[in-house]
Formats: C-alpha cells, sequence, structure tokens
C-alpha cells in the first residue's frame, strides 16, 4: 500500500498540474474504491496485494491533493484550520476504522467485510466531489478567469472578493512575463527558481522529518510498542493501542484552534520540543525494561520440562527474561511466575501449545517485551509523544506544503513532498522492527529523539512562518528572504500592517 502511495503521490503532482485538482481527487477516488473491491472479493494473496497496490495509489494521490485543494479554495484566516480539519477527519477515521474492525472481528468472512467496507466513503467522496467546483487558482491559470473570479466572489467577502482577485491575476501575469511561459515545468526550473527552491527545502524537509520523528512507527507497532513495555495480552495492547489513535485525532483538533493564532513554525517548535521529551521517557523505560528483566529459574523451567528452550538448556550463564526472547533457535518465550511476574520465571519454546500450557497455570506469556514494574510509564510517554505531535508535526506539515509553493508549480512541487513523505514512511515502518531486534528498543527511539532535535534546528532556520498571508504573498516573502542561522523575521506585509494601525 504504501509502495503504491509513493507512485499515486509523484503521479498526483503531474495530474494537479495537467488536469486539476478536483479531477485527481476524482481519480484517487475511483482507484481506492477499485482497490477496495478487489480486496474484498480476493481469491488469492496475489490478487489482494494487488487491491493494496490500487488503494495506495488513490491514498497517495489524495494526500497531496487534498490540503492543496482546500488550501486554494480558503480564505487566508482561515486556511491553516480548513487543512487542519482535513488531518483531524484523517486521524478519526483512523479511530473509527479501528472500531469498525473490532465491530467485525466475529462476523463471517470478517477481514472482507473490514478491507471491502473502505469502498463505501470512496463512493461517497466521488460523488460529492462532482457537486464541488475547481479550485479557483488553477482555473486562473488556465486561463478560465470567469470561472475562477465566480468561484472566488462565493469563497469571498465581496469586499476582499476583488483584491484577492487582482493579487491572483497580478501573481500569473508576474510569473508569465519572468518565464515566458505558464507552462513548460522541470526540474531544472524547479532547482533554479530561488522561491522554488527555498519552497522545496522547506516543504520536503518537514515531510521528511515527519516520518522519521517515528509517528508512523508509533501508530503501526503501538500493540507491539505496549508488549514491548512489559503488557503480555495481545487484547489489552490492542485496545490500549485505540487510546494512541484517539488521542493523535483529538491532537488535530488543538491543532485546528492553535494554528491560525500561533502560526504554523511556532506550533511545530512546541511540538518537537514535546516529543523530544517524550521519545526520552520512552528511551529511558525501555532501557530499565531491558536491564532489569526478571531472570530465568532451572526449577520454573523444569515445571515445564518438555518444552524447555534448548539455548537454555546449553546456557552455562544465568539468564533473563530478555536474553531467553532473543533466542532464536527455535524462538523461544518467557512464562511469568504465578506469584509475581517480576519473580525469576521459565523460558520455554515459543508456540501456541506452550503458550495455553502458561496461561492454563494463571501465569503471563511475553514473546516481545518482558515483566516490568515500569511498564505504565512507557504507556504515559506514548501518550505524551501522541499529545504532541499530532497539533503541530502531524498537520503542520501538509499545511505548509499547501501554501508555500508558486501557483506554477505548486502541483509538481506538493507532489515530491508527497513522495518523500511516503519514502520516509515505508523506510522507518520496515526498519522499525529490525532496529529493536539488532540495537534494542532503548537505542531505537534514542535514535528518533536525535532526528527530532535536528528536526527542531531545521524548522529554526528553514521554515518561514506563513500565518495569516494570502498565498500570493507567501512567494514573495520567499523572494526576499535570505536563508540563514535564526528565527525568521515577521513579514514585511505584517510590519506594515501594524505601523499603519499605530498611525
Amino acid at each position: 500500500m504504501v509502495t503504491g502511495a509513493i507512485v499515486g503521490a509523484a503521479v498526483g503532482g503531474w495530474t494537479n498540474d495537467r488536469f486539476g485538482r478536483r479531477f485527481s481527487i476524482l481519480v484517487a477516488d475511483f482507484l481506492f474504491f477499485v482497490g477496495a473491491v478487489i480486496m474484498a472479493a480476493a481469491p488469492s494473496p496475489t490478487l489482494l496485494i494487488v487491491g493494496r497496490v490500487f488503494v495506495g495509489l488513490g491514498v497517495g494521490m489524495a494526500s497531496m491533493t487534498s490540503p492543496l485543494y482546500i488550501s486554494e479554495a480558503s480564505p487566508a484566516k482561515v486556511r491553516g484550520a480548513l487543512v487542519s480539519t482535513n488531518g483531524f477527519l484523517i486521524t478519526g477515521g483512523q479511530f473509527l476504522s479501528s472500531l469498525i474492525n473490532l465491530a467485525f472481528t466475529n462476523v463471517h468472512g470478517t477481514w472482507r467485510w473490514m478491507l471491502g467496507i473502505a469502498a463505501l466513503p470512496a463512493l461517497l467522496q466521488f460523488i460529492l466531489m462532482l457537486l464541488l467546483p475547481e479550485s479557483p487558482r488553477w482555473l486562473y491559470r488556465k486561463r478560465r478567469e470567469a470561472e475562477a473570479e465566480a468561484i472566488m466572489r462565493k469563497i469571498y467577502p465581496a469586499q476582499e472578493a476583488d483584491k484577492e482577485i487582482q493579487a491572483l491575476k497580478d501573481s500569473i501575469e508576474a510569473e508569465i512575463k519572468e518565464e515566458g511561459s505558464s507552462e513548460k515545468i522541470n526540474i531544472t526550473k524547479l532547482l533554479k527558481t530561488k522561491t522554488v527552491r527555498r519552497g522545496l527545502i522547506a516543504g520536503v524537509g518537514l515531510q521528511i522529518f515527519q516520518q522519521f520523528v517515528g509517528i508512523n512507527t508509533v501508530m503501526y507497532y503501538s500493540p507491539t510498542i505496549v508488549q514491548l513495555a512489559g503488557f503480555a495480552s495481545n487484547q489489552t495492547a490492542v485496545a490500549l493501542s485505540l487510546v494512541t489513535s484517539g488521542l493523535n485525532a483529538m491532537g488535530t483538533i488543538v491543532s485546528i484552534y492553535f494554528i491560525d493564532r500561533t502560526g504554523r513554525k511556532k506550533l511545530l517548535i512546541i511540538s518537537l520540543c514535546g516529543v523530544i521529551l517524550s521519545l526520552g521517557v520512552l528511551s529511558g523505560v525501555f532501557h530499565e525494561t531491558t536491564s532489569h528483566s526478571p531472570n530465568v529459574s532451572k526449577q520454573e523451567t523444569s515445571h515445564f520440562s518438555s518444552y524447555t528452550c534448548p539455548d537454555f538448556s546449553l546456557a552455562t550463564t544465568n539468564w533473563d527474561c530478555m536474553k531467553c526472547l532473543k533466542a532464536s533457535s527455535p524462538d523461544c518465550g518467557f512464562c511469568a511466575s504465578g506469584t509475581n511476574k517480576l519473580f525469576p520465571g521459565a523460558c520455554l519454546i515459543s508456540n501456541n501449545t506452550v503458550k495455553d500450557l502458561c496461561h492454563s497455570e494463571g501465569r503471563l506469556w511475553y514473546t516481545r517485551g518482558c515483566p516490568s514494574r515500569y511498564g505504565w510509564l512507557a504507556l504515559i510517554g506514548l501518550a505524551l509523544y501522541i499529545i504532541f505531535f499530532s497539533p503541530g508535526m502531524g498537520t503542520a506539515p501538509w499545511i505548509v506544503n499547501s501554501e508555500i509553493y508558486p501557483l506554477r508549480f505548486r502541483g509538481v512541487c506538493g507532489g515530491i513532498a508527497a513522495t518523500a513523505n511516503w519514502i520516509s514512511n515505508l523506510i522507518v515502518a520496515q526498519s522499525f522492527l529490525s532496529l529493536t531486534q539488532s540495537i534494542g528498543t532503548s537505542w531505537t527511539f534514542f535514535i528518533f529523539g536525535v532526528i527530532s532535535v535536528v528536526a527542531l534546528f531545521f524548522v529554526l532556520v528553514f521554515v518561514p512562518e506563513t500565518k495569516g498571508l494570502p498565498i500570493e504573498e507567501v512567494e514573495k516573502m520567499l523572494e526576499q528572504r535570505d536563508v540563514h542561522f535564526a528565527f525568521w523575521k515577521k513579514q514585511a506585509g505584517e510590519s506594515e500592517k501594524k505601523a499603519n494601525t499605530n498611525v
């Protein structure tokens, strides 16, 4: 799915500029609908994977088009809040889909229903998009001025509409005069154009860092992380992972309120400071869990003599729970003491028979993490991470990317940034479990923390504040701005406004 999303985001940049934002969303809905139907009816794993690719194509295309469409059809003063609402509906949808999946758990053909029902929202959005207009800015760029002006007069109050239309007209005429043609777009031109280059550095950088601070690791593997923290039950882990998706949705509501009041950059800085703190807590908790895991008792293990872990039988040194879980020929698990889960337990072969045998004696069975008195601190760290990440790093990168590029390059640049996001997503998701196995969970979260510190400095240096600026003004700001290692100064327009107010 993620691989399909990479392709969808890349192709989406081209379709947005060539055929329009509305057309691209309709195509994304169609691809998602087809993918969901294929998955629900799949007679084999191969066709199931084909369905996932189709869904991925739709997700990738929609992920970069939706914020762009909303941004271009929104008044500047509420643009951030409306793009944040898009983020809220995504995270809220993730939480809702988890509840729907839970409802289908005991239904005949359970997974087919789970995957197939996703076709309904795609179909609904396709129908509703037919009733909505094209982006007025894209229409103006395609010389369909009358249509664009009619739409903008519906969006803006009467006293602002003429000003916005004139600003858009001036921006496009300046582009054509400067470039000679408004349609010639290539990579060389992107990199040579100062405003685009600066916009791409900020936009692509934010999208990469959004993934490399570890968010989708936390979302994809939250049940695993909960078990790594010492909670043995699968049901408990899944239930607690629902809490993380719920907190993620709540965080985007905070973003809707603050993004146009506090500004994009300040929210990003606050968000990253909290993320660094949370990852520090998680790294410390997992270090304690790993270094103080319960010992393996020969007496406890001999109680299940026929299922003793072969590597433990050959051991000449003392073992603890973590060493037991790292045994790999075959995989082994830890059956906790029936008296107290922190007391020495048994190291046994890991399979369903042994798991059931361990449970039958009222003991807990561990295969991913070990019993710990600090497990609840991991849950606090996980919750804090989501609470801090969601309002800032969760939504602001998409908002910034929807408003930072010149109109003629907006679709292509948005596609490049979204593709970078999905590639980073794939790298982090595929490497997380391997990292935890090779260097441990504590060091893995420590690495995410270091990357978050780098991301904080990146935001301080390279990301401009675009709060309250008309989209056409953002381009002027990037044209005048030199990148330097200091906070971005207030925009000239904002200073002039205050000066006029004082006069």
